[in-house]
């Protein structure tokens, strides 16, 4: 191991608890042991995924968040104490490995922050529904808040309504027996969730989310009590030496409702100001608190809490470590951190732990191989949220996290065996065959790579003089650091395997591979529109890759991912472009999160990036674009246009297609990097 990461590996103690070492795998949705959103349960596939990960030296485990009381179908966690005893068994097995768990309780997915499915929007909206008693549609217990009247962030056209007193009271007891119970179990402590990411609790502690009048409202202990009851009532419970972590964001970022302030922005912070923090923390600790899991934001400014690729690579570092000097209890940070990065910092004695998750989600092998040097063969996360976190929000429709997607959440795009153990378990093939894949990009490694490990005889033919694919362009702009180090982890893994390459060779019919089964992955081409000038546009993939230049105005055609990405791409070089997009938002595609769309929203704000929504184009000149918008014709001057409107499936190589030709990707149906690879995998376990 190299000597710069010997600071994580070494042991630290929150309150009476000793981890062996300085990695937490934090809460993330998804990755419940224990669930009670729609009533307790235990999940069944998170053995595998913990044991893999405790098995590979992970320190501390923070399972999903666990409501204490089901908002769905209104039961208290606590009067369950059966689906615990199910989860003794992994708190068992987990220890045996040397590391430490502890259980995530919160008060759900409350408040102004309430994530309505695209499904249950309809249900919101029927009057009729509304007023009938239904376990299933207590969306008055849902949509409770501080305030009465409060705009729900992801769906404003919904207001909250007050929690009581006497509620406020019910969750504190809730937190209490819950704690309770996974102290019988073995559990090593419990996070409190949350002053954190403008969650219900959250809700209470800053100003402009909380107006009350009462003890839990006004003045700083007012609006911090509702943290204080909890831990106090915990200890109580469980006793003083039982720990209790606190998840908790040590600024807002807030500018207003639904605008975060990007980074590097000079903003009036609206939410918990850094003055503010310095205090709360030294009070939280007092009340009882034993250690702080950190990082920054809320629901108006979701991109610091879910970092996406736009977010700078250890983006919370800086406040973690400044409001370490105010407490003594252990402080960890979250937030895309880097190994590196962390281990200086615990070095220095600026930070107590690092709190890693997405990329123990990607590879459970993380820590190991670091240990082991092999930081080649660390499949990186890319941030990217197709399958840990697919909530879409929609200008105009709310939240839209359709419910197909959300039962992905805490998988993978890049890794499907993520709580998929047993069904991707990879095993020698029964049957060995010649398998020929056409396309080197994304997915034609991908099953290359697989189908390899399993025994069988793979030749990967590529037309280019490297393989990544259209992923090359994707990954070109700079805040791409770790979709660039995707491309070479896979170019490295094909290099180890046995798989023949035969590169600058396009095969133009399947007559020229000889194989038992041929797999086409060759990809999509660009959209061609019928209007006059299109030939005068660049190719978003030819500017990516640099192969045409642009002047200095450009229209951005398309305002989908990654028009917005290439739009933000201009900007960020001192351009000026503009974004031309037919539907009424940006990025209005199923299975982006809202983190990731949000965050380039701001940012497009911050960088003053014009944007001509419900607008189509007419035609391109030499110096100029005509476009169709809802207030009439419109011409814009501009040096170039770059065309982002999307790409058709399909190859002629298709025309051949036989039992023993498979269609993967994009050449299928256009998807993104989880359709991708999920499709490789479950193509790779049939041939």
């Amino acid at each position: 191991m190299d000597k710069k990461y010997e600071a994580l590996f070494t042991p630290f103690h929150i309150g009476t608890c000793e981890i062996k070492n300085r990695v937490i795998i934090p809460a993330m949705e998804g990755t419940n042991i224990v669930d009670n959103m729609a009533g307790p349960r235990f999940n069944e596939k998170s053995h595998d995924y913990y044991i893999e990960r405790a098995k590979n030296d992970v320190g501390l485990f923070i399972p999903g968040m666990i409501p204490v009381y089901s908002m769905l179908m209104g039961k208290w966690l606590h009067k369950s104490p059966k689906v615990f005893e199910q989860a003794r068994p992994i708190v068992e097995e987990i220890h045996a490995n040397g590391s430490k768990i502890f259980f995530q309780l919160g008060a759900g997915f409350a408040g102004r922050n309430y994530t309505l499915a695209s499904q249950m929007l309809k249900i919101a909206g029927n009057k009729v529904l509304k007023t009938l008693t239904n376990p299933f549609l207590r969306l008055n217990d849902m949509m409770v808040a501080p305030d009465d009247g409060e705009q729900l962030v992801w769906a404003p056209q919904y207001k909250t309504r007050q929690l009581t007193v006497k509620e406020i009271h019910k969750y504190i007891e809730g937190y209490a027996k819950s704690a309770k119970l996974c102290k019988e179990i073995g559990v090593d402590g419990v996070e409190v969730h949350a002053v954190h990411e403008g969650y219900l609790m959250d809700q209470f502690t800053t100003k402009y989310t909380n107006h009350r009048t009462d003890e839990y409202g006004g003045s700083f202990e007012n609006r911090y009590r509702f943290a204080v009851d909890v831990v106090r009532a915990i200890k109580k419970e469980c006793g003083e030496d039982y720990p209790v972590m606190l998840r908790y964001s040590v600024t807002s970022k807030v500018i207003g409702f639904k605008t975060g302030a990007v980074p590097g922005e000079e903003f009036t912070e609206l939410g918990r100001d850094m003055e503010e923090s310095e205090k709360a923390v030294r009070y939280l600790q007092d009340a009882g608190y034993d250690a702080l899991n950190t990082d920054n934001g809320t629901y108006d400014s979701w991109y610091w809490a879910h970092p996406p690729v736009y977010m700078p690579l250890n983006c919370n570092l800086s406040e973690a470590e400044h409001i370490k000097q105010f407490v003594d209890i252990p402080v960890i940070c979250a937030g895309r951190m880097q190994a590196e990065t962390a281990a200086k910092s615990i070095a220095e004695g600026k930070l107590d732990a690092v709190a890693i998750g997405r990329q123990f989600i990607c590879d459970g092998e993380y820590l190991t191989k670091l240990k082991e040097g092999r930081e080649e063969d660390i499949r990186p996360c890319i941030s990217c949220h197709n399958a840990c976190l697919p909530v879409a929000y929609y200008k105009n429709s709310g939240a839209a996290m359709d419910m197909n997607d959300s039962k992905t959440q805490g998988h993978c795009a890049l890794n499907p065996v993520s709580f998929e153990e047993k069904k991707y378990a990879l095993k020698e093939a029964a049957v060995k065959k010649k398998i020929a894949v056409i396309g080197g990009g994304i997915g034609g490694m991908e099953v290359a790579r697989l189908c390899s490990m399993m025994g069988h005889t793979v030749d990967l033919y590529e037309k280019a003089s490297r393989l990544g694919g259209v992923f090359v362009a994707a990954a070109a702009p700079d805040f791409k650091e770790k979709d660039k180090d995707l491309i070479e982890w896979y170019r490295t893994q094909i290099k180890k395997l046995p798989v023949t390459l035969h590169m600058n060779t396009e095969i133009t019919s399947l007559n020229e591979v000889k194989a038992d089964e041929i797999v086409i992955a060759t990809g999509a081409t660009p959209r061609k529109l019928p209007v006059p000038g299109f030939e005068k546009g660049i190719e978003a993939i030819d500017y990516l890759l640099g192969k045409k230049e642009v002047g200095n105005k450009i229209a951005v055609i398309g305002g989908g991912l990654t028009g917005c990405e290439i739009a933000y791409d201009l900007a960020k070089k001192g351009k000026e472009p503009f974004i031309v997009e037919m539907a009424d938002d940006l990025i209005k595609a199923l299975g982006i999160c809202a983190a990731n769309s949000s965050c380039l929203r701001d940012l497009l704000r911050y960088y003053k990036v014009p944007v001509y929504l419900e607008s189509t184009l007419k035609e391109i000149y030499d110096n100029k674009v005509v476009i169709q918008t809802s207030e009439g014709e419109k011409t814009i001057e501009c040096d170039s246009v770059v065309l982002s409107v999307g790409y058709v499936p399909g190859t002629s190589l298709a025309k051949e297609s036989s039992e023993h030709v498979h269609i993967l990707g994009d050449a299928a149906k256009v998807g993104n990097l989880k359709s991708v690879i999920w499709g490789a995998y479950d193509l790779a376990f049939l041939l």
